[in-house]
């Protein structure tokens, strides 16, 4: 979580897994617009580059700043309701879990989240971040308007349409410019029946394409080399509250079993990598089954306490049961050292020009090691495995992308580098990781 204490000019900057590191010349906390503005103006003049950091949840160096680290904390909240279209105006520096509870005091909720909401909302929407729903987007596609402070400190309000500027900002990655308000389609209240079940990996392939169609929400949870997966499926109901007592107890169960016996796992499997997967087979052996209803922001996240590193891919949804098959083959072949279950979700397709779905239904499936434990090997057989499947890795996550395969797995690509240049002509948010990622 973002501690203004940690925000001063020349110490350590890192995210939340600890496997990016920065030290920033010049830290800001800008309050408004037009504070942002001077920043943006001071950077350019400077010739200096701006990371806006967010919460610091990316796994890549999406955002980490080379000279000019600035967060929004200071810009959070909502701003405005417009009941009759069913829109939420908010600062951009709203984290997640702010979101909530700000919406249903209007009788409103986000049409999805994911597991996580530490995330701030300008952060969430310029990197793709997603949940689960085969009929569900991105946080990204329920933007209706972006409001933003381009490369040269000039504010500009952008209605989504079907033009360029609107696909390249759909995910921007921060590239066009300060994210300082986004205005969101949000839904009318409404709870979430959740229920999780312990099923084997046979079952749930030969079910999952009718599975996916019948609830709102399905995820999965593949534990490696195990027989075994957890399934989450969640479907929309009228507005039901959980008892105060109620969600303590849930709380308190998800702390001690999915953070506290995880993390002894964790720490035994980093002592001999070996163990991994009797581990594996140990946490499939134990999942827990569980029903309960809550209102939807209280019941999409889950605390995440026990730290790793994150690779993700999106792979077009009809590869989804091979892939998985072959994924299964490898770890059964006991090859790799890894305990962390796979999670497994899906997405309707995006136009955005850096959408990682690309207009297809895509499957998620995100991998993860724990920290303190070499995450090369498995990530490297990972990126290896995905570029078989065209697979376009999370924004936000680790890979191994190169310019040469950006370039290939966008085919707008080039469209979204004209409107870059367009808003940020002096590159003040264009980092050295960045060009990387996108100059040939």
């Amino acid at each position: 979580m973002f501690s203004v204490e940690k925000w001063k000019n020349g110490e350590k900057w890192t995210n939340w897994a600890g496997n990016i590191i920065a030290y920033p010349s010049e830290m800001h906390l800008p309050c408004s617009i037009e504070e942002v503005v001077n920043v943006v103006k001071h950077a350019r003049d400077r010739k200096k580059t701006i990371r806006v950091t967010g919460a610091a949840h990316s796994f890549s160096a999406v955002a980490m700043p080379e000279h000019i680290a600035l967060s929004l904390h200071n810009m959070r909240g909502l701003i405005s309701i417009d009941a009759e279209n069913q829109e939420a105006t908010l600062w951009g520096g709203t984290y997640l879990y702010e979101i909530g509870p700000l919406l249903a005091k209007h009788g409103f909720g986000l049409m999805n989240m994911g597991d996580i909401q530490e995330q701030s909302i300008a952060g969430a929407v310029s990197t793709g971040t997603h949940g689960t729903g085969v009929t569900l987007g991105s946080l990204s596609s329920a933007v209706t308007r972006w409001c933003f402070v381009d490369g040269n400190g000039t504010y500009h309000e952008h209605i989504r349409g079907t033009d360029d500027l609107s696909e390249a900002l759909h995910v921007s990655l921060g590239m066009l410019g300060v994210l300082v308000k986004v205005t969101l389609k949000v839904l009318p209240l409404y709870s979430l029946h959740y229920i999780g079940t312990r099923d084997t990996l046979t079952n749930g392939l030969a079910t999952f394409a009718q599975d996916i169609r019948q609830h709102r929400h399905v995820e999965w949870f593949y534990f490696p080399g195990s027989e075994t997966i957890q399934i989450k499926r969640m479907n929309a109901m009228a507005p039901v509250y959980q008892s105060e007592w109620r969600k303590y107890v849930e709380n308190i169960k998800l702390q001690m079993v999915e953070n506290g016996a995880f993390f002894a796992i964790s720490e035994l499997c980093k002592w001999k990598p070996a163990l991994s997967s009797a581990m594996s087979k140990l946490a499939a052996a134990n999942v827990v089954e569980a029903e309960k209803i809550g209102i939807s922001y209280e019941i999409y996240p889950s605390p995440r306490s026990v730290k790793f590193q994150e690779s993700e891919y999106a792979i077009s949804l009809t590869q989804f049961e091979a892939c998985m098959e072959e994924i299964h083959a490898m770890f059964k072949k006991g090859h790799l050292h890894v305990h962390f279950p796979l999670e497994c979700r899906t997405t309707a397709g995006e136009a955005g020009y850096l959408s990682p779905t690309q207009g297809q239904e895509s499957a998620f499936i995100a991998f993860h090691m724990y920290k303190g434990m070499s995450e090369e090997p498995y990530f490297t057989w990972v990126h290896n495995l995905m570029q078989k499947y065209h697979g376009r890795p999370h924004w936000g996550k680790q890979s191994h992308l190169t310019a040469q395969q950006v370039h290939a797995l966008y085919p707008n690509i080039d469209k979204f580098l004209t409107v870059r240049a367009q808003y940020d002509p002096d590159k003040v948010f264009f980092t050295r990781y960045l060009e990387q990622l996108f100059i040939l």
